[in-house]
């Protein structure tokens, strides 16, 4: 096979499905259409509701509603005074409590957004769950779903490339090449940029929250609250394999970002609520579920 015309297909794409995340100005690659992801979100969001104990009716509930709609009226608000407006077309937000002790929130391609009970003895008040959940209102509006599923087909391209390109090989030579691929494009791409992903959520999150009225200076202090949980339940795994940047770096980076969001900030001037948890909850290690 021809490895000119493989280079220059894959830069084709490359070229092709560019675009901008807002605010950040980051250039990311998005090959699937936004009608096709926030089709594949509510799928996939309709199960898990169904599979889930859905929280409905306590006070709760009601503030994960009532947040989540601050926060997206608020960035809905600043893309339209910024002519940015069609950026948001086809979202269809939601936000559900999900009784499950296990401390951890999540999206969905176009606003589908969950957050566990088990979270609410660290976010401990409304401003703490703004926190959460602007992070996770971030995952949506910079389209890190389908980012990261741009990435996975590249990776799978360049996978076959690959296998062309050596066919003639002994066994052996394929097997080692394929093996050094795949871990090459775990820890040299698809890795490094969920972290990125996370640390980008972090910052957007950061604005957004301050936008719909939240203190910036809380997000530090919801992190140091979740690394204390999580040391609790014996610490966490080495930041070289975590999709995730280390509780440590990631209280860095947002005390870092405070002053850009400060920027942003309008405070509410309300009194805000402190979240309920219905019955302890046993903290246990967070097993990252974001799925954009």
């Amino acid at each position: 096979m021809d490895m000119r015309r493989i280079l220059l297909a894959f830069l084709l794409v490359f070229l092709a499905a560019c675009e901008t995340v807002p605010i950040t100005g980051r250039q990311q690659i998005s090959i699937h259409g936004d009608a096709e992801m926030n089709a594949l979100g509510a799928r996939e969001y309709r199960r898990i509701i169904e599979e889930s104990d859905v929280v409905t009716g306590t006070k709760d509930a009601k503030l994960v509603s009532e947040v989540g709609n601050k926060i997206k009226n608020a960035v809905a608000s600043y893309f339209s005074q910024n002519g940015q407006a069609d950026r948001l077309k086809g979202y269809r937000w939601d936000f559900r409590l999900i009784d499950d002790d296990e401390p951890n929130a999540f999206c969905l391609p176009g606003g589908k957004v969950a957050v566990h009970t088990g979270i609410l003895d660290i976010t401990k008040t409304e401003a703490g769950l703004a926190v959460v959940m602007g992070h996770e209102v971030a995952h949506a509006i910079a389209n890190h779903g389908n980012e990261r599923m741009s990435q996975g087909l590249l990776v799978d391209l360049a996978g076959t490339a690959l296998l062309a390109a050596v066919a003639d090989e002994d066994s052996t030579t394929q097997f080692a090449l394929q093996a050094a691929f795949g871990l090459g494009s775990e820890l040299g791409l698809l890795l490094p940029f969920s972290r990125l992903h996370e640390s980008e959520a972090d910052r957007l999150g950061l604005i957004f929250m301050a936008m719909a009225g939240y203190d910036p200076h809380e997000a530090p202090k919801f992190w140091r609250r979740m690394a204390a949980a999580k040391e609790e339940e014996g610490g966490e795994g080495f930041e070289f394999l975590s999709t995730h940047p280390s509780d440590e770096t990631r209280v860095k980076d947002l005390e870092s970002a405070i002053g850009e969001a400060m920027t942003f900030y309008r405070p509410s001037g309300g009194r805000q609520q402190t979240v309920q948890s219905s019955s302890p909850q046993k903290l246990r290690k967070m097993r990252p579920r974001n799925q954009d």
